[in-house]
């Protein structure tokens, strides 16, 4: 009989961490997903996780962990297909370490991604935006820190987690001023800033007087802001802003919203899609095609450029200037 224990561990210390060196946020959401399962598995099962054999996790009851993902838990099909791609990554290592249930590992890899409706991109306009970095109170500390980054983040599209990571030393604001990130996929980027960005940065960096591997936005004990944190300041923000933006009441405001606003604007700006996927740290410039379908002004320029029904296509052509004024008599 094949233990579930030994084989869990190993899939994460020597797989996941020393063979493919993911990230740390890929190994916390494949931590959460066997949590879920093993706590799952106890309840429905009455076996402690450290007895749980891997004839246990067969197909049909993989099925009734992701179902209860969805009804139970009131996860999104997007959150159930997350989790399904942690279990087929650690089926697909057993395979290699266990050939002998070959059979039972084909069963859970053959269960298929749930198809789900997909949303238009929420974004912010330019007033909307405006609206946004004006609602901090800069009077004090934190205010000051929010400001600047949320200036970062709609100026260079960066991922919560890359604003999270970024040092004092990351930000260059001397000739050529950008900032510097390692991304998703392990991939370092450098993003150019605007010359509003440079100032609030640079008055950002002068008040924090930090050491240069220190972090760029702190918490009140100096360590590095928590996911959490920046999605409650942004959603605090927002509803500020709504005040004077009555638009953004009808909006979700989450910190992915400002790297979509970085996306459309560039798109409305003529910017080229591998170059906004280049910009973005995108895998493919496929990626962006989501920004056409949530761009409505787009379509609107596409329609400005065909001819009303009912005419008949040609370009004008104006009357001679002598034959208009013999008209006009």
């Amino acid at each position: 009989m094949t233990s579930l224990a030994p084989l869990l561990e190993a899939f994460f210390t020597q797989r996941l961490q020393k063979q493919r060196q993911v990230s740390p946020n890929t190994i916390a959401s494949y931590r959460d997903t066997f949590r879920l399962l093993l706590a799952f598995a106890q309840t429905h099962l009455g076996k402690e996780p450290s007895v749980l054999l891997l004839t246990d996790l067969e197909a049909p009851f993989v099925g009734a962990f992701l179902d209860y993902l969805e009804k139970e838990r009131k996860n999104s099909a997007r959150t159930r297909n997350l989790r399904l791609v942690a279990i087929h990554s650690f089926f697909r290592y057993v395979a290699l370490m266990e050939p002998a249930h070959s059979a039972l590992i084909q069963r859970v890899l053959a269960i298929p991604q749930k198809r789900f409706d997909r949303n238009l991109v929420t974004f912010l306009t330019p007033a909307e935006s405006e609206a946004l970095l004006a609602a901090p109170d800069r009077s004090g500390w934190i205010g000051r820190r929010d400001h600047a980054l949320l200036v970062l983040a709609i100026d260079t599209g960066l991922r919560v987690s890359e604003l999270l990571n970024l040092k004092c030393e990351d930000v260059v604001l001397q000739a050529g001023p950008h900032v510097q990130c390692l991304g998703k996929g392990r991939k370092h980027r450098c993003t150019p800033l605007r010359p509003l960005t440079v100032a609030v940065l640079r008055t950002w960096l002068k008040e924090l007087n930090a050491i240069p591997s220190d972090p760029l936005f702190p918490s009140r004990r100096g360590v590095t802001l928590s996911r959490d944190a920046v999605e409650k300041l942004v959603t605090k923000y927002a509803a500020i802003a709504s005040r004077k933006c009555s638009s953004l009441k009808d909006k979700r405001i989450t910190p992915h919203v400002c790297r979509h606003t970085t996306a459309v604007e560039l798109l409305r700006g003529g910017v080229d899609r591998s170059v906004i996927a280049l910009w973005l740290g995108h895998e493919s410039p496929e990626t962006t095609k989501m920004y056409l379908d949530a761009d409505l002004s787009i379509k609107e320029q596409a329609l400005a450029r065909t001819a009303p029904r009912g005419t008949k296509p040609g370009r004008f052509h104006p009357d001679d200037t002598l034959m208009a004024f013999l008209i006009s008599l």
